[in-house]
Order: structure tokens, then C-alpha cells, then sequence
């Protein structure tokens, strides 16, 4: 019978740890998500019990950042692994960092659902939710992708990102119409406009994931885009 050296023990060790480093960041990525969820339907139903949990929510997410962060970090200090694991530990602590922010932008939004509710309505909310549709599919996209280490979903994720630039725009064009007709409209449309900025920073950082899962996979860097002239990444 054949027994584990000490070497085949560390490998085994090393794969299950890797593992569980990736299975956390997964619930991050859940709670992150949820965040973003919770914070659009508070605006949509100006429920402030809503806005209040999401702003309790943002301690776990905090807690799981530090964790996610000391588990990558030992993982590099003890088997200073090599190539393409040395690539998944590193795309795991910047993914870390991406959803850490989505959980302070899903805080911002349910900050501005609040000053909202204080206001009369100044439009039927059609876009905004639609652009929170795309952002957490974008950032459930581009976690998959990390996991399954498939570079073709995450390239769709980057395509998806046009999308959420155009509705914003849409958005922007919108309510600036409401503000010059009616001065009254003013504060709840900025807050409007802010929202719609936060849920395209969070299809940015699920833009960030897609392109550390290309480099992750096939070590090829696309944060800067051909033809673009700028960084996308890590906004």
C-alpha cells in the first residue's frame, strides 16, 4: 500500500486549501450580490428597513475580505507556489478587493435610496433595475469564470460591459430632460444619476474579475484594450 510522502501531503494540502480560498471569495461574491440586490429593491419599494439591512450587511462582507486576504497570503508564504497557482492566488486577492468594493457601492446606493424616499417620485424606475440586472449577472458571470477557469464566459462578461455604459448614458440623458423642465426634480434625479454611476462602477469591477480570470488562465493581460487608448481595469 502505497503511503503519501511528505511532499504528495503538502500538494494535497496546497489543492484543498486553494480550494477553500475559492469557495469564500464564491460567498463574497453571494453576499456582495445580495447587497446589490437588496439596495436596488429598497430604492424601488422605498423601504427603509431594506435600506438599514444593507447597511448592516456590509460587516460580513468586511470580515470575509480580511479572511479571504490572510488565507491568500499564507497560501503565498508557506508553499511559494509557482506559475499558474501563483496566478490564481494573486487574480484571488484583487477579485477580493473588486467585490469588497461592491459591497461599499451597494452601500452608496442604498444611502441615495434613502435620500430618494424623501422626495416624490420623479420617474417610473425602468433602467436602473435593468442596469442592476446586467451589473450582478456581469459579477456572477465573472465568478463563474474564475472557478471553472473559462477565459470565453469571462470575454463575455467584458462585451456585456458596453451595455451597462450605454444605459447609463440613457439614464444620464433622461433625468437631466426632468431637471431642466422641473427644478424641483433636481435632488432625487442627482440621486438617480449617482446610482446609475454606482451600478456601472460594479459592472467595472466584475470587468476587473473577467480580465484577471483571462490572465489567470492563459497569463495574457487585456487590461489594456486595443484601439482604446485607456485602462478599464481596476477602477
Amino acid at each position: 500500500m502505497h503511503m503519501p510522502s511528505q511532499g504528495e501531503r503538502g500538494v494535497r494540502h496546497f489543492e484543498e486549501e486553494l480550494a477553500q480560498l475559492k469557495t469564500r471569495l464564491l460567498e463574497m461574491g453571494g453576499l456582495a450580490e445580495e447587497e446589490v440586490r437588496l439596495a436596488i429593491k429598497a430604492l424601488v419599494d422605498s423601504d427603509q428597513a431594506l435600506v438599514d439591512r444593507v447597511l448592516a450587511g456590509d460587516d460580513p462582507v468586511n470580515a470575509l475580505h480580511i479572511e479571504i486576504d490572510n488565507r491568500a497570503f499564507t497560501l503565498l508564504a508557506l508553499y511559494q507556489p509557482m506559475a499558474a497557482d501563483l496566478r490564481a492566488i494573486v487574480a484571488a486577492v484583487k477579485i477580493n478587493t473588486d467585490l469588497e468594493r461592491v459591497g461599499d457601492l451597494a452601500v452608496n446606493i442604498a444611502e441615495a435610496a434613502r435620500r430618494y424616499a424623501t422626495h416624490p417620485p420623479v420617474k417610473r424606475l425602468i433602467d436602473i433595475p435593468r442596469m442592476a440586472t446586467i451589473a450582478q449577472s456581469m459579477l456572477r458571470d465573472a465568478l463563474d469564470a474564475f472557478v471553472r477557469r473559462d477565459t470565453i464566459l469571462a470575454q463575455r462578461v467584458l462585451d456585456e460591459d458596453d451595455v451597462l455604459d450605454d444605459l447609463k448614458t440613457q439614464i444620464f440623458r433622461e433625468l437631466i430632460t426632468y431637471m431642466l423642465q422641473d427644478p424641483g426634480t433636481i435632488e432625487p434625479a442627482l440621486d438617480l444619476i449617482l446610482i446609475s454611476r454606482h451600478l456601472e462602477r460594479i459592472g467595472d469591477h466584475a470587468t476587473n474579475i473577467a480580465e484577471d480570470v483571462i490572465f489567470m488562465v492563459s497569463a495574457k493581460d487585456v487590461r489594456h484594450h486595443a484601439g482604446e487608448g485607456t485602462e478599464p481595469g481596476r477602477r
